[in-house]
């Protein structure tokens, strides 16, 4: 039986309506919908609640004339101690301090017995190395010689110290009296051997204000270039005035001699290259003052700001790196304005005639006119005394990479650090905070990155952004725990593989593909395509629901 016209019109529509509803509507959802791979956001919303725990081993060895045979029979023994410091609602630290009291082997007690503190210090090392993180202080009696009168604590250029007992300790005293009166003398030498409260809270400075208290921690860490995973040095020697000045520097090996040490010592921390240029007619940009009271012209403190721009103009760029760039600059001044000397806030004269700027680098001026003789003839000939000029260098280093050389406490005396430029404790120093700055800085970064993705819901997230994310997140966890462990070296390194990981997740071009194409666009480009389709279908489905209403009345008025 042949169905009716009008009825198979109606079937016709029901059947591409329910083809369009069933497969064409979800294949076209699929189809346009935005990749997005799975990201560790419960992991992430944890490590936003930074939690950190920094451990730090301390072993105290007793030297002969500290403790009684009766208090002997007690060692070794060890005492742990927690201190716990809320920064915010969304930051903790807590620092726990274990100490291992012990008394000198033979070995270490000939080793005491050097002639001076310096040589006492060596003779230890050669015994035995201490693991980065960790520190030994020998308890030595008040009558020893190593230390001079007035000094308490020495700190030498390894992971040890010397620490002179209190006359208070003489006689009659108990083992728990002498541990008691040791504790806080040897918490002050941590915090100054490995880190303070004051040096961390700094290096979180992305993610927590600083506490007006903490001063000298804020002057150092704005100082300071932000950790990086690598650095470019640059030193420049400025000749404004080569019609009078033929400069000889040997700058290739002033660096192997007084650079290459230091930097091959912060390896662990970041890997640097180094080049180097001569720049001809290159000028400072501020006209300096002739001071008649010394025959001299002089830069105030004040001028010294508007030094750095023009002669950057000159420096160039570095463009195939991303690694910031520290700028040490040799300006030798032409003979018009020489010599030229730098005074200080107080209209004092700087003595290394240098200065520095925080986050860049560093420029030295270097006098010639004692070259000259009494009847010169130019050019002069002048061969630069690389010596002076790295000792300045060094130093301006030092401050930018941030090393701290903050003053030590009453009492104490802290050891030149020797020839390569930084002390074993003092490379600890610095791997804290960089751990520690490391952690927040990419815990802040992963979290920013998996909000902008839940806020904004177009943008694909492929699988190597979600690796990158994994891979961050399980670096920040493995660092988190090392630093809980107290295993500075591994600590340090998770926390450079996630800062790396995080932002190559944070800066990945894919992520931009579909940031400015939103959803009401989306419908603006496919409506007119659809549109015309849906219509006809929709007023056909519209028809028969009518007419099926119109037969149920009919239906129903017949049964009335």
């Amino acid at each position: 039986m042949f169905l009716s016209e009008r009825r198979r019109g109606q079937l016709a529509a029901l059947s591409i309506a329910a083809v369009v509803i069933i497969v064409g509507v979800p294949l076209w959802w699929r189809t346009t919908e935005t990749y997005r791979a799975w990201l560790p956001v419960s992991q992430i919303k944890e490590l936003a609640k930074l939690q950190l725990q920094l451990s730090a081993d301390v072993e105290a060895v007793f030297a002969r004339g500290t403790v009684t045979p009766e208090q002997q029979k007690k060692v070794p023994l060890t005492q742990t101690q927690e201190e716990e410091r809320a920064i915010d609602e969304d930051t903790a630290l807590r620092y726990r301090y274990e100490t291992r009291y012990r008394t000198a082997t033979i070995m270490e007690e000939d080793a005491l017995n050097q002639p001076s503190a310096a040589e006492a210090d060596l003779s230890l090392h050669t015994l035995s190395e201490s693991p980065c993180g960790s520190l030994v202080v020998y308890v030595i009696p008040e009558s020893s010689s190593l230390l001079p009168e007035d000094v308490n604590v020495y700190i030498g250029q390894r992971r040890t110290a010397l620490l002179r007992i209190g006359p208070q300790m003489r006689v009659g005293k108990t083992l728990e009296q002498l541990l008691a009166h040791l504790e806080p003398r040897i918490r002050q030498v941590l915090q100054v051997m490995s880190f303070s409260h004051n040096d961390i809270t700094a290096a979180l400075s992305d993610r927590v204000r600083f506490s007006p208290d903490n001063k000298e921690s804020i002057a150092d860490n704005m100082r300071a270039f932000k950790s990086s995973p690598g650095y470019e040095i640059t030193f420049s020697l400025l000749n404004p005035d080569p019609k009078s000045h033929r400069l000889h520097w040997d700058i290739e090996g002033a660096v192997q001699t007084y650079i290459q040490p230091l930097l091959t010592k912060l390896s662990p921390v970041a890997n640097f290259s180094i080049d180097s240029q001569t720049l001809y007619y290159a000028m400072l940009g501020v006209n300096p003052r002739f001071d008649t009271s010394r025959s001299a012209y002089t830069l105030n403190a004040d001028s010294l700001a508007h030094v750095i721009n023009p002669v950057e103009a000159r420096l160039g760029s570095n463009a195939a790196s991303s690694n910031p760039v520290l700028n040490f600059l040799l300006y030798v001044p032409d003979a018009q304005h020489s010599p030229l000397y730098i005074q200080g806030r107080k209209k004092q004269e700087v003595p290394s005639n240098a200065f520095h700027s925080p986050r860049w680098g560093g420029i030295m001026v270097y006098n010639v006119n004692g070259f000259y003789g009494s009847e010169p003839e130019f050019p002069v000939d002048i061969n630069i005394n690389m010596a002076k000029v790295m000792g300045v260098f060094l130093a301006q280093l030092r401050l930018l990479l941030g090393v701290q050389s903050s003053t030590p406490p009453p009492g104490f005396l802290v050891a030149r650090c020797g020839s390569t430029g930084l002390a074993d404790w003092e490379l600890d120093r610095l791997m804290w905070s960089r751990s520690v700055e490391n952690v927040a800085t990419a815990t802040t970064t992963i979290t920013s990155l998996a909000q902008l993705l839940d806020q904004i819901g177009n943008i694909v997230i492929n699988d190597n952004i979600a690796q990158q994310v994994s891979s961050a997140v399980t670096s920040l966890q493995l660092a988190v725990a090392e630093l809980e462990a107290g295993n500075l070296g591994f600590a340090l390194q998770y926390s450079k593989e996630a800062i790396l990981a995080s932002e190559k997740a944070f800066f990945d071009p894919s992520l931009l593909h579909l940031l400015y194409f939103p959803d009401d666009q989306k419908f603006a480009i496919y409506i007119p395509l659809f549109l015309p389709m849906c219509v006809p279908i929709l007023l056909s489905l519209l028809k028969i629901v009518s007419e099926a209403r119109q037969r149920r009345r009919e239906k129903q008025a017949k049964k009335d």
